[in-house]
């Protein structure tokens, strides 16, 4: 009956595990990159970002098109000078208006006024050359925001092969895992039989024990590889995401450049920063010269709502020249030199951190090679040796740390050899961001 009841126990836990148990499902590395390309958080705030600075240009356009208005007013009034304009601005004046009674004393005038008034700068220096920053503003966002894109590209290179590398060390652990649980038995049985000692059967099962607990640690890695995997995506579910390919060395198509491109769009992008700063000091240079603007307006008038007997228009220049505002002028046109300044050595800096950035990572692509090849090698000879001792083992030829040594060492070459792997894709995929145009 106790027995019964344990088995009861037993498969109600697993149901539960099963019932709990969450979804995996495979996807490739180009499904991962289309669904960032569609959904990713930061990709959608840089391109609201573009929009932004485009806006921004746009309103410079003030600078070109004319400031058009119009208005409808309506007035009553008694006041000499106001109701003597009225009755003008209507051309219904007679010689009895200018009677100084009447002038002096108007009857109630009601005036309604619609009104059209245009503003067109002729010559706006300053407001050119802030036109011109915007553009430049707007540009640099533009190549900014593909300069993201590229950023997110790499980063999923990077995440997929951390999920497979994950993926990787839990099969090793696995297999580990089972030949330590085999390992276990046998030297139980030959416990039982009087060939090891009680120490040798609790030294196999702490190391049972100790790759139970790597392994837990691999499929927690699984689970941190995927919900980054799936932040990139912006995707909310709680499915655990396999790679549909298995982790591989990668060959990426690297030029043999010993230098950072300037045509890479991160850096035509500071470059075009700098040039918008260039601009805004010449605008502030430019705001010491004076300002030619066209007006004009047209206007109807009547006594009554939305008539307009009577009209006119008007149209005009004027050449305005703002002479001093204190230092105020003087302190903007300082400001910005500085900052177009700051922004050329924040450019060179930029580059020359760019290029030290690449060169370290080509010596680390070497350094990856090499170890690479230690790793395989490596990898070789503990898998040989832990097959010698485990036959040794079976014969009692070989002692139980010998054995718990190798197939210890064994997995550790596994996760060391595929560790390798990735950061030589790793290191290849980044030289190829570093250098991709």
């Amino acid at each position: 009956m106790k027995k019964l009841n344990i088995i009861i126990y037993v498969l109600a836990f697993l149901l539960i595990e099963i019932v709990h148990a969450q979804e995996v499902k495979f996807i490739s590395k180009q499904e991962v990159i289309d669904k960032v390309h569609q959904n990713n958080a930061t990709l959608k705030i840089s391109e609201q970002s573009f929009k932004e600075a485009q806006a921004d240009y746009r309103q410079t356009n003030a600078v070109l098109l004319p400031n058009i208005a119009v208005s409808h007013t309506g007035t009553v009034t008694t006041n000499p000078l106001m109701a003597i304009g009225s009755i003008l601005n209507q051309e219904i004046i007679s010689v009895a208006d200018f009677d100084p009674n009447a002038l002096n004393n108007p009857n109630e005038v009601r005036n309604f006024a619609t009104k059209i008034e245009f503003q067109q700068p002729l010559i706006n220096l300053d407001g050119l050359y802030q036109r011109k920053a915007a553009k430049n503003k707007m540009q640099a966002v533009a190549l900014q925001t593909t300069r993201t894109k590229d950023y997110l590209e790499f980063e999923v290179e990077k995440a997929y092969m951390q999920l497979q590398l994950a993926y990787k060390a839990t099969d090793v652990l696995e297999k580990a895992l089972e030949a330590a649980v085999a390992n276990k038995t046998l030297a139980t049985n030959s416990f039982k039989q009087g060939y090891l000692q009680k120490a040798d059967v609790l030294a196999v099962e702490v190391r049972v024990t100790e790759v139970q607990n790597q392994l837990q640690q691999a499929k927690s890695n699984v689970q941190n590889a995927s919900n980054y995997l799936s932040f990139l995506m912006n995707d909310s579910s709680t499915a655990i995401l396999q790679p549909s390919d298995s982790l591989a060395i990668t060959t990426f198509s690297l030029e043999d450049t010993k230098t950072i491109s300037e045509k890479r769009a991160d850096i035509q992008a500071m470059q075009l920063a700098s040039n918008a700063y260039k601009e805004m000091n010449k605008a502030n240079q430019m705001a010491f010269l004076p300002r030619l603007n066209a007006f004009g307006s047209y206007e109807l008038h009547d006594s009554k709502i939305f008539q307009g007997d009577a009209n006119g228009y008007l149209i005009g220049a004027q050449l305005s020249w703002n002479i001093f505002e204190g230092s105020k002028r003087f302190g903007k046109a300082q400001k910005s030199k500085a900052a177009f300044e700051k922004s050329k050595l924040e450019y060179q800096q930029y580059v020359a951190k760019s290029n030290l950035e690449f060169n370290k990572s080509k010596r680390m692509l070497l350094d990856a090679e090499n170890k690479l090849r230690l790793t395989k090698l490596a990898l070789a000879q503990s898998k040989e040796s832990l097959r010698i001792r485990t036959n040794r083992f079976k014969q009692g030829l070989e002692k139980t740390s010998d054995l718990l040594m190798a197939e210890s060492q064994y997995a550790q070459k596994q996760l060391e050899y595929y560790q390798t792997i990735f950061e030589y894709n790793y290191t290849q995929a980044y030289l190829n961001f570093l250098t991709k145009e």
